[in-house]
């Protein structure tokens, strides 16, 4: 595992998928599924699409722990790393949700696994501060820098600043926060549609940070320690070109493996020049999901990075465990499709 980019992840098996009507206005990329397709045929579409996600990572050498979801009730639970983050230190952030219907996708199941599976010293609960009106959609609402410990966030109703400064207080990151629009003047909603930061690599939409100082600011920050910028159009982040994540994993002979992480969508809309600069540094990986990008997220948002270390088979569990985390009983066991 490196710094920025986890070996393992987290995806969960929403069977009962469909975009969600709660999140609509004020997620521009969200559309509704095709006339006359029924909510079963949305939901199945979708369920192949998430299993052809995890065969992908799997075939790479990345652990995928998957977790079945069959409430009706959560249609974005598909899209974990709005509730979730891990990070190196045994730390795991959980988050307030701007959505009411999107709060009880939390999962105790989820964060048992990582006490069990990983050393987690420390859980800090931020959900409380939903009764008040004040939301982060983890790293979802932000993107982060874990090499050079900066957050990067686009002010939006999913992103309070305070709230922010709080977890980059707690969890050691300098905050960055920018005003980001569209051509439009809609805000973006999460700034993981518009960037990307890989090792070596980040891909961004500046220009969608109208304020040149601020952008200019942004620039010089992510390439201090020399990480080259891809710069991408606001039409490449419309085909969720922004919404992909590096992933470490393994190829057969056991050597470690860098692998950009996408939907078909966001690599087929990228430039050869592109594509050569990632290609420089990892592997792109790209698998289709046009139906769970109905929702407004794409790949990146499917996965919540562990960023933990390994915990031994014999190393007993002294991890107290988190409150405010609802069970739910339409679980799986967390596997690791990896070991299968």
């Amino acid at each position: 595992m490196s710094a920025q980019a986890p070996a393992a992840v987290i995806l969960v098996r929403a069977l009962r998928f469909t975009p969600n009507p709660a999140t609509a206005a004020d997620n521009a990329f969200q559309a509704d599924a095709p006339s006359g397709q029924s909510v079963d045929d949305t939901a199945a579409q979708a369920l192949a699409e998430m299993d052809a996600l995890a065969a992908a990572l799997r075939a790479v050498g990345v652990t995928v722990h998957v977790f079945e979801d069959e409430d009706h009730t959560r249609p974005d639970s598909v899209f974990p790393n709005n509730w979730l983050s891990t990070h190196a230190g045994g730390l795991v952030a959980v988050y307030p949700m701007y959505a009411s219907n999107r709060r009880h996708e939390r999962r105790a199941d989820v964060l048992e696994m990582l006490k069990s599976s990983y050393r987690v010293q420390t859980i800090v609960d931020y959900s409380g501060l939903e009764p008040d009106g004040i939301f982060l959609e983890g790293t979802g609402s932000m993107v982060l820098d874990h090499v050079s410990r900066v957050a990067y966030a686009a002010r939006s109703h999913r992103m309070d600043s305070h709230v922010l400064e709080r977890f980059c207080t707690d969890f050691g990151y300098e905050p960055m926060a920018f005003d980001a629009v569209d051509s439009t003047g809609i805000p973006i909603y999460h700034t993981n549609v518009m960037a990307c930061i890989g090792t070596d690599v980040a891909l961004v939409a500046l220009d969608l940070i109208r304020d040149e100082h601020r952008r200019e600011q942004v620039r010089e920050r992510l390439t201090v320690n020399g990480r080259r910028v891809i710069e991408l159009t606001e039409e490449q982040v419309r085909e969720f070109a922004g919404n992909a994540v590096e992933l470490c994993g393994r190829t057969p002979e056991g050597r470690r493996r860098h692998v950009m992480t996408m939907s078909g969508r966001a690599r087929r809309s990228l430039t050869p020049d592109q594509v050569a600069l990632i290609e420089e540094s990892c592997e792109i990986l790209a698998v289709d999901i046009p139906t769970i990008e109905l929702a407004g997220g794409s790949v990146r948002c499917m996965i919540a990075g562990v960023h933990l270390d390994r915990r031994p088979a014999t190393e007993p569990d002294f991890t107290p465990a988190v409150e405010g985390i609802d069970e739910h009983p339409h679980t799986a066991d967390g596997r690791d499709l990896a070991d299968d």
